[in-house]
């Protein structure tokens, strides 16, 4: 079997715009889900309004892949998650190891869904001499004093970060001189990394930060306040200080302002 050490996605080599590879995933959701009730073909509209994007997007992101659709037909399902899943790389096992095993870690341990995407945890590491040996998905946890022996025994070139913030650079550099090139960061700071290293960052606090900017807005819009400061804002001039100074005390909770990011 074909690990991910001795592969790399095709997408870059073809020039796929990363918008477009970025959704991909978002498409084979949505396949996979009319594959497991047995639709045999969907079309771009249908599978467009599935997936969360318009239609004229979905065509011109397929447009990147080939053509695989049936004008008057549609797409046929199967066939496109195969092709979907072979462009992300998908159809071979990718290993993955995560680091740091609190609760975070142990939740992205036990999440079934990576072995059903092409994704097997290799293994489960932590700086806790406490943890060392103890089960967590059915997998033994191993000391940080073995990661680099690990990497190179599984052959992994995906990592997982899932530490406090404080040590997740120190990891990252580990996993980096190990061999790994892509790494997943769920600990709440920004990595540094060398070229040829793919980093994506996963932050749920501030996907809430966002949430709470939409509803202050819509809040904003209901009582009829708010427009002009958000106005400015947006338009990067600043609001009187008075006004500043309300708007400052809108953010803030029965603790303060509301943190950058979320205590890992």
């Amino acid at each position: 079997m074909a690990t991910g050490r001795t592969h790399r996605p095709a997408t870059r080599s073809r020039g796929i715009p990363e918008a477009t590879v970025a959704r991909l995933p978002l498409y084979l959701r949505a396949l996979t889900a009319l594959s497991e009730r047995s639709v045999p073909t969907v079309s771009s509209e249908e599978l467009a309004a599935a997936a969360g994007v318009n239609s004229a997007k979905l065509r011109k992101d397929f447009s990147y892949l080939g053509s695989y659709g049936t004008r008057g037909v549609g797409y046929d399902v199967e066939y496109l998650v195969y092709q979907i899943s072979r462009e992300l790389g998908l159809t071979q096992d990718w290993p993955v190891v995560i680091v740091g095993i609190g609760n975070l870690g142990a939740a992205l341990a036990n999440y079934g869904g990576f072995a059903s995407r092409g994704f097997r945890v290799a293994a489960l590491i932590d700086a806790d001499p406490a943890m060392a040996g103890r089960p967590v998905a059915g997998i033994a946890v191993q000391h940080t004093d073995e990661l680099e022996q690990i990497i190179q025994d599984n052959g992994v070139s995906i990592g997982v970060i899932a530490t406090p913030a404080g040590a997740a650079q120190q990891v990252c550099d580990r996993l980096v001189a190990a061999g790994v090139t892509s790494i997943l960061n769920f600990a709440p700071t920004v990595l540094t990394v060398p070229d040829g290293v793919d980093v994506r960052k996963v932050d749920l606090s501030i996907e809430l930060q966002i949430l709470a900017f939409h509803e202050q807005r819509k809040a904003g819009e209901e009582t009829g306040q708010g427009g002009p400061e958000m106005a400015e804002g947006l338009e990067g001039t600043p609001a009187p200080p008075a006004r500043a100074a309300a708007a400052a005390t809108d953010r803030k909770g029965p603790d303060g302002d509301v943190p950058a990011v979320m205590p890992a």
